[in-house]
């Protein structure tokens, strides 16, 4: 079982940048890919980026990829979503999450989550 729990999330202004961070429970972190997802209201949950157990490989949705990064420190036992160039239609609230599977990209494929973090990126 895996706690996760955000942190980080704020306004900010069209162009600048936020780390967001998620922390982790137990002892088995590097066991899980993880993935970071958000929702916007009205909207389904929307798949942004993912990486794998130790770190060797991310993957991003194209409309994110070349401004945010995913990062893991197994030794800390947290995942970073660093955003940079932020839009507007980035508003959401964001939510980590771990999976089991190797290479996880639909929501589905996620076991455990985080609450949330809410992101606002104002004109």
């Amino acid at each position: 079982q895996v706690q996760l729990v955000e942190s980080g999330g704020g306004l900010v202004q069209a162009g600048g940048s936020l780390r967001l961070s998620c922390a982790a429970s137990g002892r088995t972190f590097s066991s899980y890919a993880m993935g970071w997802f958000r929702q916007a209201p009205g909207k389904e949950r929307e798949f942004v980026t993912r990486i794998t157990r130790s770190g060797g490989s991310t993957y991003a949705a194209d409309s994110v990829k070349g401004r945010f990064t995913i990062s893991r420190d197994n030794a800390k036992n947290t995942v970073y979503l660093q955003m940079t160039s932020l839009k507007p239609e980035d508003t959401a609230v964001y939510y980590c999450a771990a999976s089991s599977r190797l290479l996880p990209v639909r929501y589905y494929e996620y076991d455990y989550w985080g609450q949330g973090t809410q992101v606002t990126v104002s004109s």
